[in-house]
């Protein structure tokens, strides 16, 4: 199990943040660097949490305080993540940026972010309640669910990015349970392996954008 689960992860953040540094690399417009920065955001900001799980697995020591800290840097980018998502849809799909939406999305990121950096969550602990895993996830489904329904919207306009909205819906699908509950059901975590595929095939998706 523990070797499966490291040669997954390692090969996925591997994957992630070379193509991230690509598609930088690739493309150096306003598409390409938010399409690349979305990325390795992602990539990154999942390191801090998956690199401290591999390392427990295979030296002899503590990782609790650092696997804590990974999760709560991972809950963080990947809210910079979604946010970037909805400025790449403006930019993607040449729409006129819409204040109250923008207001709302920045909004739900930092109240989302806010959220993660109180102390009940007890990252440094690695102890997920699931009253706070309900309360700091509250904006961030929220956010998601406007990048879904905007990435819907336009799903019939560009073809490499006509299921985007279908990968974000099933990796919000497959992380909830985990967020909220794997501390009472830690056979939910297995759930993570799927969310992250849907990531690795939004990352194939952006890349074949950024090299036509």
């Amino acid at each position: 199990m523990k070797y499966g689960e490291s040669a997954f992860d390692i090969i996925y953040l591997v994957f992630a943040i070379a193509t991230g540094v690509w598609i930088l690399r690739k493309r150096r417009d306003a598409v390409g660097k938010l399409m690349g920065a979305a990325v390795l955001t992602l990539g990154l900001g999942d390191a801090f949490h998956l690199i401290p799980r591999v390392l427990n697995y295979f030296v002899s020591g503590d990782f609790t305080a650092w696997m804590g800290f990974g999760k709560l840097v991972t809950s963080v980018t990947m809210t910079v993540f979604y946010l970037l998502l909805y400025r790449l849809w403006l930019r993607v799909y040449g729409e006129k940026e819409d204040r109250r939406l923008s207001a709302a999305v920045y909004a739900l990121t930092a109240v989302r972010i806010v959220l993660c950096l109180m102390p009940q969550n007890r990252w440094l602990q690695n102890e997920s309640s699931v009253l706070w895993g309900i309360i700091r996830n509250v904006p961030f489904v929220a956010l998601g669910c406007i990048d879904v329904w905007l990435f819907w919207r336009k799903r019939g306009e560009i073809r490499r990015l006509r299921f985007v909205w279908l990968l974000i819906t099933l990796s919000f699908l497959f992380y909830m349970p985990v967020a909220v509950a794997a501390s009472l059901v830690p056979m939910l975590g297995m759930l993570m392996l799927p969310k992250t595929v849907c990531y690795m095939i939004l990352i194939w998706v952006f890349r074949a954008y950024a090299a036509e």
